[in-house]
């Protein structure tokens, strides 16, 4: 049997030491973004059904979980809000309250944990009483009427420490209304992390549960969030988002659009994330647990797989987990 030119690429993976010479990607602790759900209360800590091993943490345990992110060296954390159902409206104006959930948690963390970048989602599904990410009128989205409210729960969250605004909405223009609002106001240190690409996915499911929007979900989400048939549509969102004053960009959800992270990676020269949504962290946890898959494998394996896409870090409920394990 002849190779072309008597190459032989096994040769390279022969041994431990060989393949780690070759590598051609890396998963280090600051490639991870921990996102974590705050609740009421003191000492609380409630657990979610369909993503097992995740908890809402009242705002004294999140510190706590600030202090444990930074020292296994994951570089921030991505806040997320249960509001309690008497607190929330059609007009969602607990977004914009400077004492809601949100605002509580990234003061206290921020004055704990000052080294730890502090990410705060920007959507009206956690504050709305129908579960959407915008204002409803007459059963329609309401595009410029969200993105002033979306402009005001954000200067809230810069206020009360958020390095880092991440507008999960998909409404149109929504980055350029922040970006000029922050500046204004400021806060032109204050970073924007785009959900540029975000699809109307099915696996966002145990996360709705999480933060208590999806069993008032009234209707869908499909007039903002994207079809999940389309992909050149997703770079021109991402395109828009970057001209508006996104300093980052992120692809959700993640393993069921890597062709999409690989797509922006090659046409755009800004960081890029990927979300490990709830969904696919659900599916690996019970498919271990069933024994049709080694989860520990398959968590690493999925993690590496954003990377060799092209994504500059990972939003994974696995960030404390495999932060320790990868620094260790």
């Amino acid at each position: 049997m002849s190779f072309l030119a008597g190459r032989r690429l096994r040769r390279m993976r022969a041994t431990a030491w060989s393949r780690a010479m070759v590598r051609e990607t890396e998963l280090l602790p600051r490639d991870l973004i921990w996102p974590l759900f705050v609740i009421e209360g003191k000492n609380e800590r409630t657990g979610i059904k369909t993503m097992p091993g995740v908890e809402r943490l009242s705002v004294d345990l999140m510190v706590a979980a600030a202090r444990e992110a930074r020292d296994a060296g994951i570089p921030a954390l991505a806040i997320f809000p249960n509001t309690p159902d008497h607190l929330r409206s059609e007009n969602a104006a607990e977004a914009y309250n400077p004492d809601n959930l949100m605002c509580k948690a990234l003061r206290a963390i921020k004055e704990a944990v000052p080294d730890i970048g502090l990410i705060a989602d920007v959507a009206l599904d956690e504050y709305s009483s129908d579960g959407q990410d915008g204002l409803v009128r007459d059963g329609e989205i309401l595009n410029d009427e969200t993105v002033a409210v979306m402009v005001k729960s954000a200067l809230a969250q810069a206020r009360a420490g958020a390095d880092i605004i991440a507008p999960s909405d998909m409404m149109d223009g929504r980055v350029a209304a922040i970006r000029a609002a922050l500046d204004a106001e400021g806060f032109d240190h204050v970073q924007i992390m785009s959900y540029a690409a975000k699809y109307a996915s099915c696996f966002y499911g145990p996360f709705r549960e999480a933060v208590g929007s999806g069993s008032r979900l009234k209707g869908d989400k499909r007039t903002y969030q994207m079809d999940y048939a389309n992909a050149d549509e997703a770079l021109r969102e991402i395109e828009q988002d970057i001209a508006e004053g996104a300093d980052s960009v992120m692809v959700k959800p993640g393993l069921p659009y890597l062709d999409v992270v690989r797509r922006a990676r090659d046409a755009f020269d800004v960081p890029l994330y990927a979300y490990q949504v709830s969904g696919e962290y659900a599916m690996i946890e019970m498919a271990g647990a069933a024994g049709a898959i080694d989860r520990d494998a398959a968590v690493l394996e999925s993690l590496w797989a954003f990377k060799r896409a092209g994504a500059n870090g990972v939003l994974t409920y696995y960030a404390l987990e495999m932060a320790r394990k990868l620094g260790g």
